[in-house]
This record gives structure tokens, sequence and C-alpha cells, in this order.
């Protein structure tokens, strides 16, 4: 396996792959671009082109492509392994059985499910009729994988456990079938029901939602896998393993409420679109979609229920930092529908989908017709999502439009937006950003020592290096002495990667960097000579307490011959400004 991924780092550049995934611009010899995996304004995540690295000196992420994609995707390192092994071109081979683990197991018991209901819809006339009638091609079964549950109690157990030789309990924890009152028995958990697998980031089956074909009483519409090892309803959105390059690509993703809405819309070519599944909108969800583009559209079914469910979704999205639309969609219609029957009308909702706070609005001007009461719901509702926007010209903008609507005056509403407090974003991570290599302010923060390893450290995993590493580790022993030197060198080993980074971020060329170096130990040997000044001045104090003559004479031309050094030094920075200028 180790060949394996090897192959895979050799046939892909890192700057490429985590460049397919959030925006990198060239800072030096590295690349930054904001953290994916925290909310930050600037930019504090590098990319090392060199060492096929990256690291957010915000969070600490740190890591590889494999990593990066393990985290980015939510995927584990086999999904990680075949995600990265189909853009290099490189075939997955396990060497050993071991190494597939209980995960791998789970992976294909359901892969062997999807197969197996894959096969019986094409035994199944009524189910494929009922596909035809909601408008689902033939081509978006196939690409979908759509099955057929048989009406049958252990048709999939039987086929698994006897064909396929999968345990009864890995077909539990696959979440495939369920164990009876009794503790012997067990039976199939999909019966009888219209099949939709849902894929992870690598395309990989984790799941299934299943519907009935017909409504019957206290019999649930749809019926989800319950979560498992590998699937879990709060993180996974449908169709995200298929969405995520159009989302990127239109810089905005479509929310809809199930399967039948996302196939809907794939069909149409709506590929940013994706779907929940059995659960509600959730903020690993949006933290998902967050990592692709920050804004989206909520396409729910235009009833109560719907128009619940969507300001619900668009509230969380908002809360969490993203730009949020709702797409008002004619009464009594969902999206599915809506594009069966009338596709331009549904492209003509999406294309005049308004900001959260504008739906919020009209949607109360329509229900409130009291003007007293209309300004305290438009205070107590409308306006702690006008405090939650991060910039004051949107802040701007919609006092404005608030104004204008409901005919209250401007300065009215800031004076009541002073008053609502910004509820706290969650899971946030300093939204006022972090650390930002290359401002002169931070280059001061860092010490000096850290800054002068840091570059041996890049420099000597370089095959041309541009500075002479053992000449800094000789001018280091000579001004600090060798213990001193070997301590900082031992306990900043732990540290190597981020010093490494903080080094190719702010050195962008050879002469910066030659320059830089020189500079370093000027600040270095000041530092030193200050610590041995102060160290003198207190013993002299200590001397001419005693009245020890000689040792007061020697420790005063001690101090004399520091404070001419530090002249120097001093005389010497102003020298080398003066010729950088």
């Amino acid at each position: 396996m180790s060949s394996t991924v090897e192959q895979i780092k050799e046939k892909l550049d890192a700057v490429e792959v985590i460049g397919s995934y959030v925006k990198l611009e060239k800072a030096g010899s590295s690349f930054k671009a904001k953290c994916p995996f925290h909310n930050e304004r600037t930019p504090s995540f590098f990319v090392s082109p060199s060492r096929g690295t990256y690291y957010c000196f915000g969070c600490g992420a740190k890591g590889d492509i494999f990593t990066f994609v393990q985290e980015f995707e939510r995927t584990d390192f086999p999904g990680a392994l075949r995600l990265l092994g189909e853009r290099a071109g490189v075939p997955i081979e396990w060497e050993r059985r071991e190494e597939r683990g209980e995960r791998e197991r789970l992976h294909q018991a359901l892969e062997a499910a999807a197969r197996f209901f894959e096969e019986k819809l094409t035994e199944r006339r009524e189910a494929k009729d009922y596909l035809a009638s909601r408008g689902v091609r033939e081509a978006t079964v196939r690409s979908w994988r759509l099955g057929w549950a048989p009406n049958e109690w252990r048709e999939l157990k039987e086929h698994l456990g006897g064909v396929r030789g999968f345990s009864e309990a890995e077909l539990v924890s696959a979440g495939l079938i369920k164990k009876g009152e009794a503790a012997a028995t067990s039976y199939d958990l999909f019966r009888g029901r219209i099949i939709f697998p849902i894929f992870d980031s690598a395309g990989r089956v984790i799941g299934f939602s299943g519907r009935t074909l017909l409504e019957r009483e206290g019999v649930p519409k749809y019926l989800n896998t319950p979560d498992t090892a590998v699937f879990h309803k709060g993180e996974t959105l449908y169709g995200l393993h298929r969405a995520k390059s159009a989302i990127r690509l239109k810089d905005y993703a479509i929310l809809v409420e199930g399967q039948m809405d996302l196939l809907a819309c794939h069909q149409a070519g709506f590929e940013n679109a994706v779907a929940t599944s059995g659960t509600a909108f959730t903020e690993t969800h949006v933290r998902r979609l967050q990592r692709i583009s920050n804004k989206m559209i909520t396409g729910y079914d235009a009833d109560s229920a719907g128009f619940t469910a969507a300001k619900r979704s668009a509230e969380l999205a908002l809360s969490l930092g993203m730009e949020v639309k709702i797409a008002a969609l004619p009464r009594g219609s969902d999206p599915a529908e809506l594009i069966q029957t009338n596709e331009s009308l549904w492209k003509k909702c999406l294309k005049s989908s308004k900001h959260l706070i504008e739906f919020y609005l009209d949607h109360l001007l329509e229900t409130v017709t009291d003007s007293r009461r209309l300004g305290r719901e438009i205070e107590a509702k409308i306006l702690p999502y006008v405090a939650l926007l991060p910039s004051s010209v949107e802040q701007s903008h919609f006092v404005a439009l608030i104004s204008k609507k409901a005919g209250i005056r401007e300065e009215a509403l800031w004076n009541d937006l002073k008053r609502v407090p910004a509820p706290q974003l969650s899971g946030t991570y300093n939204a006022g950003g972090t650390t930002i290599l290359g401002q002169e302010e931070e280059k001061r923060k860092t010490p000096v020592e850290r800054r002068i390893i840091g570059i041996v450290f890049w420099q000597e995993g370089l095959a041309e290096p541009v500075v002479d590493t053992h000449e800094i580790r000789t001018a280091l022993v000579g001004l600090a002495g060798e213990p001193h030197v070997k301590e900082l060198f031992s306990a900043l080993l732990p540290e190597k990667d981020t010093l490494i980074f903080e080094a190719e971020a702010y050195y962008e060329n050879e002469i910066k960097l030659k320059r830089e170096v020189d500079e370093l130990f000027i600040h270095f040997e000041e530092d030193l000579l200050r610590e041995q000044f102060v160290r003198a001045m207190n013993e002299l104090e200590r001397a001419e307490g005693a009245k020890n003559e000689n040792q007061a004479r020697e420790l005063l031309s001690r101090c004399q011959s520091i404070s001419v050094r530090l002249a120097e030094l001093s005389k010497k920075k102003l020298n080398e400004t003066a010729e950088v200028h």
C-alpha cells in the first residue's frame, strides 16, 4: 500500500490538488488561501509545492494531499486513496486482507447490496413505471444506481449471507438487516421500496433511502439507513459527491429536500444541487458546503412545512456566515414537480430568489397588517439577522430596504439595531483574522532564534540551498555557545514543519533571504549582548557593594565593551536599511 501512496504522490501536485478545492495565491515560494477548516478573513493556510504539504497558522491543520482530502471530504483513508488514485490513474491494490478492516467490509457489504437492489429493479415493472411517471429517466436510474428492495423478509440477508459470505453481525453493522424481538431472528430493513443509494465523497455507497410506492397508514414514506460506522445522517448530503464541481464552478449550492427533488435538478442541468437525507439541515452540512462555496439557495416545497424547513435551514446557514437566498416556489409545488411540468418557471424562481432577510420581510408584510405589530416583529425577528451580517455595507443595504418596504425611518432602525446583539457564530475561529505571515508587525513578534532555526531547517531540506546552513550553525555557536545552540535546535525540533512553513511563506527571493539572515544575526547578537549587559551590571553592583575594586573594574570594562558593540550593531542596521531603500 505504501508503494501505491508514493505513486499517487509522484503523479499529483499538491498545489493542483488542494487548489481544486480552495483558491490559492502565490506567496513567496509557497501558496496561500483562506483556511477551509476554520473561519477566517485573512489567509493563514499555506501550501508548500516542494514538500507537497500544507499548514494553517490559524488552526494548526497540517498534512499532505491524503490528509487534506480526508479532512475536506470528511472521508477515511481508503476513501481519500480512491479519490486520489482515480485522479492520478493509479489502480488501488490492497496488499493484505487485514488492511481492509471492518469499515472496508461494511463498504463491500453496502456495495453488494446496491448491486442486488439494482438487479431487482430490472424485474419490477411497477417500480420502473413509478419512476418514469415522476420524470426520472432511464439514464438517471442507471447513473444514480436506483434499485428495488423486494417485499420479502429475508431475501437480501440470504443473498449477502449465503452467496457473498457476509456475517449477520456485518449486515447489522451496515444497517442492512435488523434484529427481531427474538434474539435468534433478523430480517431485511428495506422491503417493498424503491432504493436510493447514498454515496460518500469518494463515490462509495454508505447507506440507502427507501421510498414506498403506495402510502400506507403507519408506514413511513421514506426509510433511511440508521447511523453506522460509515453513515451519519447529520453529516451526509445526498448528491454532494456529484455536485462539488458544479458548486465550485457556479459558486453557489442549491439545497432541496429529498432524493426526487435532487434527481430532477441534476437531470435538468442544475448539477450544483444537494439534498438532506432523512434529517434536518445541520451545522455540519453547512460547514461541508462552506468549504466549496459560501453561497446557497434553498428550494423547498411551497407548503407550510416546506416554508418552515427552508426558513430553518436558511437561518442556520446565515448564522454560520453563509450568504443565503430562498427560492419562492408556487404554492402546492415541489422542485421535482415544477421542473417536470414547467422547467422555465423553476429557473425563474431560482433567478428571482431573495436573500433570507428580504424573503422573511416580505412574508411579514403579507401576514402582518398592524403597523405597530409589524415594527415589533421586524425588531424581534429580522434585525437580529441584519446584525449577523459581517459587512456594514450589507447592513446599510438591508436597513434601507426594510425602511423602504415597511415605511420605517432608517434612523429608527439603526437605533433598534444598536440594541440588538449579534448572535455569537458557533464553530468559528477568530473571525477577525489570525496570524498573517509576511506582515512586518508579525515578523517582529516571532523570536529571532525561531526564525533563524526555521531558515536552517528549511534550507537543509532543499537540494540547492540558497544559504550555507553550516555557516549559520557555526555563527550561532560562535555567538551563543554550543550547549545553548544544541538546546535551541532540540527544543524547536517538534515545530520543524511549522518553522519551515514560516520561512517559506516569508522569504520570497534569494536576495531577501540572504539580507534577512544578516539582519537576524544582528538582532540575535543584540539580544545576547543585552542579556550579558544586564548580568554584568548586576554583578558590578554587587562587586561595588562588596568593595571588590579589581572585579568592579573588570565588570565596568565589560559593560563598556558591550555598549560599544551594541552601538556598532545599531549603526550597521541603519546602514543596511539605507542600502535597501
